[in-house]
Formats: C-alpha cells, sequence, structure tokens
C-alpha cells in the first residue's frame, strides 16, 4: 500500500476544463516553460495574457492566443490566477505581490531558493486566503501517475527501494549554471525526483549526495534518500553535453513486486510480481492522450473554482524543496544531511 502523502484527485476532467474556461489567467514570463503552460491553456480554453521582463510577453502570447500586459501589476490586476513561469529566483516577489492583490498562484517548481523564501510565500498566500499550487508535473506524467496508482493499490507490496534517473542536456540559459540563481542541478532538475520519491514511500529525513562534474560543464548528482518508512531511494541526475537525449527512467521495487519504466525503451510501466503468474505484465496506457501540463493545470484550475484538491500541494512543493537542500549541503559537506536540518 503507498504511503503516499497527498490525497488523490478525483475530480473529472471535464470540471477541469469548464473551470478553466471561466478563468483569467496572467501568465509570467516568456521562456521554455512558459510555452508549455500557454500551449496548456490554449487547449483549455482559458482566456489569457502574458507579461515578460524581457519584453517579449506580446510576441510570445501571440503564438497561442494570447494577449499581453503592460506590466507586472496590470497584469495581476487583470487576473484571476498568476501563473508564475520565470526564473527561480524570481519567484517570490512575484507571488507575494500577486497574493497582495488577492490572486491565486501556480508557481513554477522549485517554489523558491531557500527553505525560508517558500515558507513566506506559503504563509503569504494562505494569509490572503487564496490558493498556490506548485508546478511539479512529473506527478502529471502518465507512466509516473500510473505507477503510482499501482502503488497505491498494492501491487508491489511496501514500497522499499527506488531508483530514478533523469538525465537532459545541460540548459542553454546561463543562469541555470549559477547554483545562487537556480540552486543547481539537485534544487532545479532533480526536485522532480524527489517529490515523486516522496510521493510513493513517505517523508524523507536524510540525504547523502554527490556530485561529479563532467567536460564542457557537464554534471551529474548521485543521491541517496532514506525515508521515515524505512525504504531508501536512489538517484540520478544529469546536465550533459547538447546532443544527451532527454531520458528517464524509475524501477519502484516493494516486498510483493517491482514496477519499471524507461522512456528510452517505452511508453509502458512493467510490473514483475513476487509469487503472482502475471509477472512481467506490461500496463498499457502509461502515456495519456493528454498532455501532462494540461493535467496539471486543469486540476488547479479546478481548485481555484471550489473543486477538490490537486495531487499536488505548496506543503509538498516546499517538502521537496527541503530535500533538495538537504542533498545540495550534504555534497557541500561531505555527510548525510538530515532534511530537518535545512529548515532551521
Amino acid at each position: 500500500m503507498s504511503t503516499s502523502l497527498s490525497p488523490r484527485w478525483s475530480g473529472d476532467r471535464a470540471m477541469g476544463m469548464a473551470a478553466a474556461r471561466q478563468l483569467r489567467i496572467g501568465v509570467v514570463g516568456a521562456g521554455g516553460i512558459a510555452h508549455s503552460h500557454l500551449s496548456a491553456w490554449q487547449r483549455l480554453g482559458a482566456t489569457v495574457r502574458v507579461w515578460s521582463v524581457d519584453g517579449r510577453g506580446a510576441e510570445v502570447g501571440a503564438r497561442y492566443g494570447a494577449g499581453f500586459a503592460d506590466d507586472l501589476a496590470d497584469l495581476i490586476d487583470g487576473s484571476d490566477v498568476v501563473d508564475v513561469c520565470t526564473p527561480t529566483w524570481t519567484h517570490p516577489e512575484i507571488v507575494h505581490a500577486a497574493a497582495a492583490a488577492g490572486r491565486h498562484v501556480i508557481c513554477e517548481k522549485p517554489l523558491a531558493l531557500t527553505h525560508g523564501s517558500a515558507e513566506g510565500m506559503i504563509a503569504a498566500c494562505t494569509d490572503a486566503g487564496v490558493q498556490l499550487h506548485p508546478a511539479q508535473v512529473v506527478r502529471y506524467f502518465g507512466e509516473y501517475a500510473a505507477a503510482e496508482r499501482l502503488v497505491r493499490a498494492g501491487r508491489i507490496g511496501t514500497p522499499a527501494v527506488l531508483r530514478l534517473s533523469r538525465r537532459s542536456a545541460a540548459p542553454v540559459a546561463a543562469w541555470f549554471a549559477d547554483p545562487t540563481l537556480s540552486g543547481g542541478i539537485m534544487v532545479d532538475q532533480m526536485i522532480h525526483d524527489f517529490d515523486y520519491a516522496r510521493w510513493i514511500a513517505g517523508e524523507v529525513d536524510c540525504a547523502y549526495a554527490r556530485t561529479v562534474p563532467g567536460l564542457r560543464g557537464a554534471l551529474t548528482a548521485f543521491v541517496v534518500l532514506r525515508h521515515s518508512s524505512g525504504a531508501l531511494s536512489h538517484l540520478v541526475g544529469a546536465w550533459a553535453g547538447p546532443d544527451e537525449v532527454f531520458a528517464t527512467s524509475f524501477s519502484l521495487a516493494g516486498s510483493a513486486g517491482l514496477l519499471r519504466h524507461s522512456s528510452a525503451a517505452s511508453t509502458a510501466v512493467t510490473w514483475t510480481g513476487v509469487t503472482d503468474a502475471r509477472a512481467g505484465e506490461v500496463i498499457p496506457g502509461g502515456t495519456t492522450q493528454r498532455s501532462p501540463f494540461d493535467e496539471e493545470l486543469a486540476e488547479f484550475a479546478a481548485a481555484v473554482a471550489g473543486g477538490p484538491a490537486p495531487r499536488v500541494s505548496a506543503s509538498d512543493g516546499l517538502a521537496a524543496l527541503d530535500i533538495a537542500l538537504a542533498a545540495v549541503r550534504s555534497a557541500e559537506l561531505g555527510r548525510p544531511v538530515e532534511v530537518g536540518e535545512v529548515a532551521q
């Protein structure tokens, strides 16, 4: 049985789409992730405007049928929901401004660069009576969502050893390479898998991490997490050369079975039971018909409209950040670091 800490979203997809069509969305930013959000909002039928500090809001928004705002204040004033798709170090200021204006917020991961900043963002939204949704989109990828459902249904028994990997070309934008701006590979990239490991195996007590530099700015990080349940998670993240093909994989082993997936091999999830005759069963349909960004933003829209809470919460976003920060500190100090240390 899964030790997931967040309730499963039980709303109907149509509810999210209907909610999105009633909302005015203000997207802040015009970089890569903004394109993913804008195309999803377009498919969901929302009314959208864009603003970006680099002046590209009108150009990028026009590609997706979105309008543009003259400045951040104008965008916030004319929105029901502010969708923050900007570099990490800018998140707190934008979220605080949106909360002060009484606007609900969607914020790309990671929420912030420090525990205190992220905690302050959550408090500001709580005090203002608005919702804050962290865009931990991997929970919405079909294979990952299917595996979580199977874990929850008891197909692997008690989670024991999780292995997750994520490889991509190093980001082109220079700010990613500066840990004071992005947090580095463990805060920016591996936070996806930290969040997923916690979703599957429960709270994380401790992180032990090492980083290995490569040629031309490449970097690989290795992290072991100890969960309160006794489970262990082994994670690898890599920012590699420009020809690197994006690839992810996971294996989730428990007392009763094993779930595996590799994006390089297929879109399916394979289940092998310890004693079940169906050993080696391929679970079809790991990838849904819709984009994971559609799934994510539809859930958030439904929640804003008074529907059920989505599968990921602001507290989940903070917990994932704390795991990442503990891993960073471990790599710096050369010793295991308790997750609670970064929250002090």
